[in-house]
């Protein structure tokens, strides 16, 4: 099932390349192998940890009378049953094996049709991004956001950092539905938003690149703001649009053009190279370009708050009835069951 001894196979090659002298003048390439070391390493040992126990708690229960000691044995039998949850968890890592899962992942999410219904949907999936990010001991950051007029947000850009990022969130790729009774209607009336979420791979040092600069058209804007004294009075945010793909990006995160220049272009790297990920394997492929129109009949999750309680995945039939406890980060049996039926 994890096919422990080609892990143990990577680990010793890890090793002994480590160990040679020459590979120490490359730090970049020095501590991406010395994190894989440990990953590696790390897994092997809990691996082994869970078969011994395992091996122990069986050996308990073929002692143990069930009908004298029914409190240990259901003791035992629940020591069975948390192993079988981390064993799952451990499987679901050998899943993320594309790649770019192992990458940080940006996630941009829009707004479609609803109006400032859907702007405010956008903040609302931010949140339940960020909180699940944080139950993960990830590192969140800020790259990009368009304020609606009125609430929420038209658009927003993260960036989150963390072990198999990407291969988390890769097939949450898609439309968003969200149904309730609308806070900003006075008549209380139902209402249907939607919003797309796409997530793809930060590119390091690892993954060449190269974009001609007669391809890209660079524009320079004010960004957005509370306004005040905070308001930004330079063109600092920053537009690339790649001609040949028409894919483009923005970014206004900081106060510096040429900073704000430099994430945008690799954001636009990042777009390119999923692009190519997918050309790649057309598994994740189909998974990951289900986005279509922000609108009817092409969501991939909906949210439901009314007339009843529950969200669902349909390209897995996962439900769970619990809407508040999802946006509020607990998205992991979505992720799972994507990852277990495509994977």
């Amino acid at each position: 099932m994890f096919e422990k001894k080609n892990i143990d196979k990577e680990l010793k090659t890890l090793e002994e390349s480590l160990e040679k002298e020459t590979n120490w003048d490359d730090y970049e390439k020095i501590n991406k192998n010395l994190k894989k070391k440990n990953y590696l390493s790390n897994f092997i040992k809990s691996l082994n940890n869970l078969e011994q126990n395992f091996l122990d708690t069986i050996e308990l229960i073929e002692i143990t009378d069930e009908t004298n000691n029914p409190k240990l044995f259901g003791e035992l039998e629940g020591e069975l049953k948390l192993i079988e949850k981390r064993i799952s968890i451990l499987y679901l890592e050998t899943l993320m094996s594309g790649k770019a899962d192992n990458k940080n992942v940006l996630v941009e999410i829009h707004s479609g049709a609803g109006g400032v219904e859907s702007q405010d949907w956008v903040e609302m999936l931010l949140r339940m991004y960020s909180r699940w990010a944080e139950s993960k001991n990830f590192s969140l950051s800020l790259v990009d956001q368009s304020i609606g007029e009125e609430a929420g947000l038209k658009s927003v850009t993260i960036r989150i950092e963390g072990e198999n990022a990407y291969g988390w969130l890769k097939l949450e790729s898609g439309v968003h539905r969200l149904v309730r009774i609308s806070p900003f209607d006075s008549q209380s009336r139902r209402h249907t938003s939607f919003a797309s979420v796409f997530c793809y791979p930060e590119v390091d040092n690892t993954v060449n690149i190269n974009i001609a600069e007669k391809d890209l058209r660079i524009d320079t804007y004010r960004a957005s703001g509370a306004g005040g004294q905070h308001v930004n009075k330079t063109d600092s945010a920053v537009r690339i649009t790649h001609l040949p793909s028409n894919i483009s990006v923005q970014c206004q995160s900081s106060r510096s053009q040429h900073r704000n220049k430099t994430m945008a272009m690799e954001m636009l790297k990042s777009k390119i190279y999923d692009i190519e990920l997918k050309k790649e394997d057309e598994e994740n492929k189909k998974s990951r370009s289900e986005k279509g129109d922000i609108s009817w009949g092409n969501q991939i999750r909906s949210y439901v708050m009314q007339p009843y309680t529950m969200v669902k995945d349909h390209r897995t039939n996962t439900e769970i009835s619990d809407v508040s406890s999802v946006l509020d980060g607990n998205i992991e049996k979505f992720l799972e069951s994507q990852l277990t039926k495509f994977s």
